[in-house]
């Protein structure tokens, strides 16, 4: 039997802080969503003057990169380049860059989910939250 790694809330809140600050630092409106393993909401946070239309997204985004154990971008880069099937993918919705997985040990703790600027400011403020985990 193997033994992984989990998220406690202590995990959630330094990424959420952490993820906030870089996107504060840059005066970016994003919504900000930390997902567990299985892809469920641990936390959901619009920043003031983010769409609200970003916090359906980054939940997405959180989703779709815990459950493919892989970043979201992934996934919008297949579609580009052709393979439009992905789009049908079952509980897949957020596939677009801001979505980054948090990975230890070979397993995915969970994801952290980003929307409201560029897609690559997104995953920036991502992977700052989960920078905070020091892993």
């Amino acid at each position: 039997m193997k033994t992984k790694s989990v998220l406690d809330a202590a995990d959630v809140k330094a990424m959420a802080a952490a993820a906030e600050a870089e996107a504060q630092s840059h005066q970016w409106a994003v919504t900000i969503a930390i997902a567990d393993e299985g892809g469920h909401l641990l936390h959901l946070a619009r920043l003031d003057g983010a769409a609200p239309v970003s916090a359906y997204i980054a939940s997405a985004k959180a989703r779709t990169a815990a459950l493919g154990r892989r970043e979201s971008k992934g996934y919008e880069e297949m579609i580009n380049s052709g393979r439009v099937s992905f789009l049908s993918a079952p509980e897949l919705q957020g596939m677009l860059e801001g979505g980054v997985p948090i990975m230890k040990d070979g397993f995915c703790l969970g994801a952290v989910g980003v929307s409201g600027v560029k897609s690559v400011e997104d995953a920036q403020v991502a992977r700052a939250g989960i920078a905070a985990l020091g892993l």
